[in-house]
């Protein structure tokens, strides 16, 4: 071959003649670099999750207790109360409750019933009991009321010296009607007392006073009646601790509408001592 016809180099590669890629050949790949997949990171959704079933678990735990735990109260409190089989008595506890089971010791519980006999006597009653052990166990302290009307005061009275036949109440005192002998005669006496409590005991202050169907003042009383109507115009003092559990100590008294609403204390040892639900003792005058 002559030299006459020489062979041209390619240009060289620049900005202005920029080497074309043909789509589909390997090198297209090597140009262009696919951004590579970050992986999601998944724990944090399972641990989620893991949560979520937890406190479901813990819910439907709190719900069983608390659906069951009435019952087993209501039992207990019938048992050791000698009470019906079918008193309605309900019950509730403060607070979430499961905490409390693994501890051993309900913080408060109530205890509530329209109508209950204790001794004798019936009522509506509301304890709030406090430190319940679950256990067994003295409670931390226990406090309530009972509500009586005017035949169940009648029969707190009916041990008494005064004349009671009936007792009226109207807020915020009490009518005690009855008769009295004088000359063997029978004679009507209406005595209005304003009741409370002292040292446990009932506390009856006179405020007005009928004989036969006339008011009288004390003074003409005293004269007539001798030491019956010393004890009719004076305030009186009335034990009633022979008539309810020896546990159940009176705190307060308050006439509300047609009834007595009588504030008490409960011994916490009521719970493991039997002998705080037998009858109190009164002092011998």
């Amino acid at each position: 071959m002559s030299d006459d016809n020489h062979t041209l180099p390619y240009p060289a590669a620049d900005s202005e003649h920029p080497t074309l890629v043909i789509p589909g050949e390997k090198g297209a790949a090597d140009a262009v670099a696919a951004p590579a997949k970050r992986k999601r990171k998944r724990w944090p959704w399972v641990l989620l999750i893991i949560v979520v079933v937890l406190a479901l678990l813990a819910v439907a735990a709190e719900l069983v207790v608390r659906s069951v735990l009435p019952g087993i109260v209501r039992g207990i409190v019938i048992d050791q109360l000698d009470l019906p089989a079918d008193q309605k008595l309900d019950v509730q506890a403060d607070g979430i409750l499961i905490p409390q089971l693994i501890g051993g010791t309900l913080d408060t519980l109530h205890l509530s019933s329209d109508s209950v006999t204790l001794q004798g006597i019936t009522g509506a009653v509301d304890v709030t009991a406090t430190g319940v052990p679950l256990r067994g166990g003295d409670l931390s302290g226990a406090t309530g009321t009972i509500r009586i009307d005017e035949s169940q005061f009648t029969t707190l009275l009916a041990g008494t010296d005064l004349p009671v036949d009936t007792v009226t109440l109207e807020a915020p005192n009490a009518t005690v009607a009855g008769t009295v002998s004088v000359l063997g005669i029978a004679i009507p006496v209406s005595l209005t007392v304003t009741p409370g409590i002292a040292e446990g005991d009932l506390e009856l202050t006179p405020v007005g006073l009928t004989i036969g169907g006339l008011e009288v003042d004390a003074d003409q009383v005293g004269s007539s009646l001798g030491s019956l109507g010393d004890r009719l115009t004076e305030t009186q003092r009335v034990c009633i601790a022979d008539q309810l559990p020896a546990g159940i100590t009176l705190t307060g008294l308050e006439i509300d509408g047609t009834e007595a609403v009588i504030d008490v204390d409960v011994d916490g040892a009521i719970a493991t001592d039997a002998s705080l639900l037998d009858n109190g003792v009164c002092p011998q005058s």
